[in-house]
């Protein structure tokens, strides 16, 4: 499917957060070190762990809200909530006051808005796509978020230290101008299955009611559960890219020579490192993202969800075992292929297993998968003091690979499943 045969929406979806998560990207990867330094590697990671439970919420309540008022509406206040924070984020590190407390706030609450805005982004594709291009869309998608991920390190490299306060303005105003192109310049797509009537007589408590009786049919979709479990081990670990590993090349690389040009010597320190391989990553995902897709979609979904886990697996013992700059390019490497494999395919898979009127609460319910995964994350950081990096990263490793089999044994029972209905 062409971009220029794309439906309107998605168009204006792409460019306008594009520019919104390379703004995000300038100061993201950085914050985990901002916290670890105000409030101590053990707070931070507690405090981190703390301002997903609310995300965790957020993410299902998007879910619903995307069903019964609309992804568009959903989309709208979310992004006009995240620049309201990043706005308020600004202040609390700005020259005249300076709040590490009220900054971490905001940033949960950027959180929480991001968690109402995703599933209700995702049905938005599911609902204008046809299924057989859908793999290439959300690749497409996961792609430019990618392109942010390098090119928003390198300027917030340049930027963050000495304008931090100018970026998060910037970040803010971004947000809010989203929110406002969405509201002109898109419609809504959600389907008339989805919108249930309200009781005209209804209670305050029906809305909370009507919401958990649908996520209890969710939860009895025994392959969706145990794709989300799955998934929630898996997330330990690519979520650590902005949480151990900064932290991790902060304390362990000190002035290593990354290469020779004559008579100039160019070296990194901890922050440089973490930098260069989280542009690695995005530089990887920016142009391999629609090739590799391309090429799994020619296995079985079984084979790459299992193998993209025991390849993170893989590649979390090699950032253990070394802290040499290339090593840790080499392992960088290796985990990008693990995430490359599934990025396409995760969100075909849940709009596959979805009923139409439920979708957007499927792919809410299937964020899980990292709301609730950066939820217990962040435990790695305390973890690092408690146990040590060694430890910290094979037990990492070892959750990978659970989630591989349980990756494995869900397959196993979603293949029976289509078979026993193409008998039927």
């Amino acid at each position: 499917m062409r971009l220029r045969d794309w439906d309107q929406n998605l168009k204006v979806r792409l460019f306008g957060e594009a520019l919104m998560n390379i703004t995000f990207w300038m100061f993201f990867p950085f914050l985990t070190i901002y916290f670890a330094e105000s409030f101590g590697k053990g707070k931070a990671g507690f405090l981190l762990i703390f301002s997903q439970v609310f995300s965790v919420f957020a993410n299902l309540l998007g879910g619903y809200t995307a069903d019964r008022f609309g992804r568009k509406r959903m989309m709208v206040i979310s992004a006009f909530g995240q620049g309201i924070a990043f706005l308020v984020f600004a202040y609390a590190v700005s020259p005249w006051y300076t709040s590490p407390m009220l900054g971490f706030i905001c940033f949960a609450l950027v959180g929480v808005f991001g968690s109402i805005y995703w599933p209700a982004s995702q049905a938005m594709v599911a609902d204008v796509v046809p299924e057989k291009d859908r793999s290439n869309v959300f690749a497409i998608f996961y792609t430019s978020i990618n392109v942010a991920v390098v090119v928003g390190p390198i300027l917030g490299a340049i930027f963050y230290v000495k304008y931090r306060f100018e970026l998060m303005v910037a970040v803010g105003i971004i947000s809010i101008l989203l929110a406002l192109v969405l509201a002109k310049w898109t419609r809504e797509t959600v389907p008339a299955s989805a919108q249930k009537e309200k009781a005209a007589d209804g209670k305050w408590y029906d809305f909370l009611k009507n919401q958990l009786a649908d996520y209890k049919v969710i939860v009895q979709d025994r392959i969706f559960l145990m794709f989300i479990v799955a998934g929630i081990l898996a997330a330990q670990t690519f979520m650590q890219l902005d949480l151990l590993f900064p932290v991790y090349t902060k304390d362990t690389v000190n002035n290593q020579t990354v290469f020779e040009l004559g008579s100039k010597v160019f070296t990194v320190n901890g922050e440089q490192a973490f930098g260069l391989i989280l542009s690695e990553n995005g530089l990887f995902v920016a142009l391999f993202t629609v090739f590799v897709t391309k090429w799994m979609i020619s296995f079985r979904e079984r084979n790459v969800f299992v193998l993209s886990s025991i390849v993170y697996a893989v590649a979390i013992l090699m950032f253990g075992a070394t802290n040499w700059i290339w090593g840790l390019i080499a392992a960088m490497a290796v985990f990008t292929l693990a995430e490359l494999m599934t990025a396409g395919l995760q969100q075909t898979f849940i709009s596959n297993l979805a009923p139409e009127h439920m979708r957007g609460q499927y792919f809410a319910a299937a964020s899980l998968r990292y709301t609730i995964g950066r939820t217990i994350a962040p435990i790695s950081i305390p973890l690092t003091v408690w146990i040590g990096y060694g430890w910290t990263f094979f037990i990492l490793s070892i959750l990978a690979l659970f989630s591989a089999g349980l990756y494995w044994v869900m397959f196993r029972m979603y293949e029976n499943k289509r078979a026993s209905e193409k008998v039927v």
